[in-house]
């Protein structure tokens, strides 16, 4: 198999984060792209709508043969509606923290995400990336921790890290969003609040599309689209942190630099969905600093190749790509990342 890393993430250095700080990194990239625009962040959203609109226009108007696609299409355009909120989470998308909380929860509503929730969580994910003992987001089980795992967490666990990699946003945002044992308890009544938004939307919007469409008609036009944002919910977060060349560590050897800048990877997906994804794929900046707008991502990688080419992983998205993490990074090993099921069964 061919190395899935370019060249330029080499480097001859043994340890170079060892005087390297996030701060250093973060003074290589120009104070403008850290800017909010307001007219970029609204045709951003205007994007999303227009987007999602002409998605469900498909999906009406679809024969049955290319239904499929038109539902492959909203998701893609529902996981834009996504990365918006995500900003908003951020509060890089506006100034006003109201604007950010108040369009993240709408936003958030047809994904049925908790906009609170996600946000809190979300937060621990960049505050201790690749973090084994921390990290909320695709954090690998130790060969101790699945050993003494149930047969049925197990088995899916293995899915999960295995060809149900879809699906794994889905048992994300069940098992954790609205546990409000997740949550500090001076969080917990913004958690109450997104929460009953959500649950007030759900019980308008699904009794109100079975009544005029039918048990088909909330698969066709909910769940269907619905599925196919967390395909890209979970490519996205699973490749982003999910090689065999990128390494978790435990609290007395975690290095910010290197679980940000090296941990951190850059993968090209087709450009359209790049344009309908607000360029999520290129995370390598926002886990500099989340405080750089979705639409400042590329011009800020850029700068941080300029600078730091030897540590930075870039990829691009194939089939290859997903076999090589779905069939070898399963199990944590401190030395080379990763075990795989197989190995491990021996």
């Amino acid at each position: 198999m061919t190395a899935i890393i370019e060249p330029s993430a080499r480097t001859a250095d043994a340890n170079p984060y060892s005087h390297l700080t996030l701060k250093q990194v973060i003074q290589t990239i120009p104070k403008a792209y850290f800017q909010k625009d307001a007219r970029k962040a609204w045709a951003a959203v205007g994007l999303s709508v227009g987007a999602v609109i002409l998605g469900y226009v498909a999906i009406a108007l679809s024969p049955w043969f290319l239904l499929p696609a038109a539902w492959f299409l909203t998701g893609t355009a529902l996981t834009g509606f996504f990365v918006i909120g995500h900003d908003c989470g951020h509060r890089s998308f506006a100034n006003r923290r109201w604007v950010n909380n108040w369009l993240g929860h709408i936003i958030f509503l047809p994904l049925i995400y908790p906009f609170h929730s996600w946000r809190l969580l979300h937060d621990i994910h960049h505050r201790h990336t690749n973090n084994m003992e921390i990290d909320n987001a695709w954090a690998p089980w130790s060969k101790e921790e699945y050993s003494g795992a149930g047969g049925f967490l197990q088995v899916v666990y293995q899915s999960m890290r295995g060809k149900l990699w879809w699906l794994a946003s889905v048992a994300h945002w069940g098992a954790l969003h609205f546990d409000l044992r997740n949550f500090e308890p001076r969080d917990r009544a913004k958690v109450k609040r997104s929460i009953a938004a959500v649950v007030i939307f759900a019980l308008v919007l699904f009794p109100t599309l079975f009544y005029f469409t039918g048990p088909w008609g909330v698969v066709k036009y909910w769940l269907m689209p619905w599925l196919g944002y967390h395909f890209w919910m979970s490519t996205f977060t699973l490749v982003h942190h999910t090689i065999p060349e990128i390494q978790f560590r435990y609290d007395d050897t975690w290095n910010e630099v290197e679980a940000q800048l090296a941990g951190t990877l850059h993968c090209d997906y087709p450009k359209w969905v790049e344009v309908l994804c607000h360029d999520i794929n290129v995370h390598v900046p926002h886990h500099i600093s989340v405080g750089i707008p979705s639409y400042n991502l590329r011009p800020a990688y850029a700068v941080l190749k300029e600078n730091w080419a030897p540590l930075i992983k870039e990829t691009r998205f194939s089939w290859q790509l997903m076999q090589t993490i779905t069939q070898r990074c399963h199990i944590y090993h401190p030395d080379r990342a990763y075990e795989a099921f197989r190995d491990i069964a021996r």
